[in-house]
């Protein structure tokens, strides 16, 4: 099919869906429910295939084969349509009516590790209740699939998509649960760990046994010529694990690409087959309940020779596709993109047609280095430069997650800024990992490599924000400012424009657990620090005397402060300058109200002139929603030490300085 213009593709599009269609209408001859499962199946086969198609083209087109799996994907995706439950169907019309459901100021997201919160997924029914006292409307679980004992990085080295983790409960539990979930508001999102699986999945095995087509599911060579080849552009994801991205497997003689850990085997997507087969997974977690799928890894999954093999264009390519074949077959399902990588690369991920959600590391990063600096420069440069995203699109914002922290700023903006990249992202880690003097971090180094210097930081939220080294010290000033610091920054990202997102335990201000040090087979991974079994239920919640009451209450009062403020919907904040290198400031504006959030960085009060709110129309002044207080409109803001600030501008006539169209 090599052809030198694309001309033909809209034409074979059309006539090769002519031809497929009677035979996939016969898929649904013999269902029960044919005379209205087709023509919903129909319309949307027939409004995304010419994409769809011109997709699969740019990625498989040169396979003999081609149309053998073209034929074969659709009939997988007829089939998965029939198997999807009546109630998820009922869901699919009612998100294609409302498809910007996610972007209101009311969703909140939760993640957390069911074995570590509630034991296992039949025990997470009981803390419905306590998710609805959170406002969570979305709840992600962490990797809960079957997966190898011992090491199995977390939970993303999956032996079965297919198959929950026997010790965490069942498939059968997990699409309970699902129903359960949506039934209170809470929409379910879990992994889709899609560029590797585990060396014990039945593919893995299978290529272990010799089966040259099951080989070809992965990347594996019979000697280190072609590896070294690709070796010499790959980075070292994990170097205090292991050298290398290729593991030699004596049983069979091969190398096998292991980007991770040499037992999480890369699938190989330029085998049109493995997307055929990942598809298929895909839809079938879509079928259980699933409403967000977080693609995790997403920027590794093509490997191109000479390449560092991160972003390729075929990436997205793969990508769209299964956004295309979601849209026809589950089209309530969202795409949450995890690509911890360059700012700009971490953009070009986001769009309706590829992925609606996308985590925010370089907000999540750039609010750390703001309040260790006690300067908002480089924050607010990048922030003006990077918040804003396609239509249709959300941030996940977040302060803390499973993972790592690592400094995924621009160098052009530090040296925008005056600042050396290098030296700063050093200094970042010395202060997070509490090397640094005056400190006020318990950060733990995470994969430090010594060739290159990179190293990242764990801990959780109350650890970094300087909660553990007070109480430490019992040192009431220091765990006043500690208690400030993390309602500063969660100020920010309940107001900056997307989801928030809570890593459970952080809520309460739950410090680092050294436990895992005790356990060979988490000792070397420094993440297991903030990956705790505590939890808020064993604490007094009638209490309001204690820190965790104080940050638990705090939280709650700000979600219920965003969502009375309805300029808070979804959408993109624009940043001012608010004439103090101390305090960040930006804008949002929606629903006939125009906010303007302040932030103070340090632990000074800090004031921001009042003639630089003038061109936002406050001639009536200011009104606080979160102090209650009313500023004059030349009043100039004074900030306590990390005080926050939601300023409605405010007209004569009382109303918000919004600009009639």
């Amino acid at each position: 099919m090599g052809m030198h213009t694309e001309d033909w593709i809209p034409r074979e599009a059309e006539r090769s869906l002519q031809r497929l269609l009677p035979r996939i209408e016969g898929v649904f001859a013999g269902d029960c429910r044919e005379p209205e499962a087709w023509p919903p199946f129909r319309d949307r086969l027939q409004r995304e295939w010419p994409a769809l198609f011109r997709l699969l083209v740019r990625l498989y087109g040169q396979h003999y084969d081609f149309f053998y799996h073209l034929e074969q994907l659709l009939r997988m995706l007829a089939c998965s349509w029939l198997a999807r439950p009546s109630r998820l169907q009922a869901l699919d019309a009612r998100r294609e009516k409302d498809p910007g459901w996610f972007k209101g100021r009311d969703v909140i997201g939760g993640v957390l590790y069911v074995d570590l919160f509630s034991d296992n997924l039949a025990l997470l029914h009981e803390h419905i209740p306590y998710f609805k006292e959170l406002d969570l409307s979305y709840l992600h679980l962490m990797p809960i699939f079957a997966v190898p004992h011992g090491e199995n990085d977390g939970g993303y080295a999956v032996s079965s998509y297919r198959a929950v983790n026997p010790d965490l409960g069942t498939m059968e539990q997990l699409t309970e649960l699902a129903g359960v979930l949506h039934a209170a508001g809470i929409s379910l999102a879990l992994d889709f760990v899609f560029n590797h699986t585990s060396d014990e999945h039945a593919w893995a095995r299978r290529a272990q046994a010799g089966d040259p087509d099951f080989q070809a599911y992965y990347h594996c060579f019979p000697d280190r010529s072609v590896p070294d080849r690709y070796e010499a552009a790959l980075r070292e994801i994990f170097p205090t694990v292991r050298r290398g991205s290729f593991t030699w497997r004596p049983d069979m003689q091969r190398w096998v690409w292991t980007t991770f850990n040499s037992y999480q085997w890369d699938l190989n997507y330029a085998n049109p087959a493995v997307f055929r087969a990942m598809a298929e997974e895909m839809l079938f977690l879509a079928n259980a309940g699933v409403e967000v799928l977080r693609l995790d890894a997403v920027a590794f999954i093509w490997k191109t020779m000479g390449t560092d093999c991160e972003n390729r264009p075929e990436a997205h390519l793969i990508i769209q596709a299964f956004n295309r074949l979601a849209r026809i077959a589950a089209p309530a399902l969202l795409f949450k993109s995890e690509a911890i990588v360059h700012p700009e690369a971490v953009l070009s991920y986001i769009d309706p047609g590829e992925c609606q959600l996308s985590y925010n590391p370089q907000l999540m990063a750039l609010l750390w280095e703001a309040v260790a600096t006690r300067r908002v420069n480089l924050l607010s440069r990048a922030m003006s430069r990077r918040a804003r995203l396609p239509e249709g699109c959300s941030w996940v914002n977040y302060l803390r997650c499973h993972d790592d922290i690592g400094w995924t700023f621009d160098d052009e903006d530090a040296w925008a800024v005056r600042l050396n990249p290098h030296d700063h992202r050093r200094f970042l880690n010395a202060f997070y990992s509490g090397r640094f003097e005056g400190s006020f971090a318990r950060g733990v180094p995470f994969q430090f490599n010594p060739e290159t210097g990179d190293m990242r930081i764990s801990g959780t939220l109350a650890s970094l924000a300087g909660l553990e080294q007070a109480l430490e010290r019992k040192d009431a000033l220091l765990i006043e400012m500690a208690v400030r610091r993390v309602m500063l920054l969660r100020s920010i990202v309940l107001s900056a424009g997307g989801i928030p997102l809570i890593y459970l335990g952080d809520e309460w201000g739950m410090l680092n657990d050294y436990t895992y040090l005790s356990e060979p087979a988490k000792a070397h991974d420094s993440r297991w620090v903030h990956r705790s079994r505590r939890r808020w239920e064993r604490r007094d919640l009638s209490s309001g005397e204690t820190i965790e009451w104080r940050l638990f209450e705090g939280l709650r009062q700000l979600i219920q402060a965003r969502k009375r403020l309805p300029a808070l919907d979804n959408g993109g904040l624009v940043v001012f300058d608010t004439g103090n290198p101390h305090v960040f400031g930006f804008v949002r504006q929606g629903g006939g109200q125009r906010l303007l959030i302040l932030a103070n960085v340090t632990e000074t009060p800090q004031a921001v002139p009042g003639a630089s709110f003038q061109r936002f129309g406050a001639t009536a002044g200011l009104h606080d929603h979160i102090g209650g207080d009313t500023l004059a409109p030349d009043e100039a803001p004074l900030l306590g030490p990390y005080q926050y600030r939601w300023l409605e501008a405010l007209t004569p006539e009382g109303t918000s300085a919004v600009p009639r169209k």
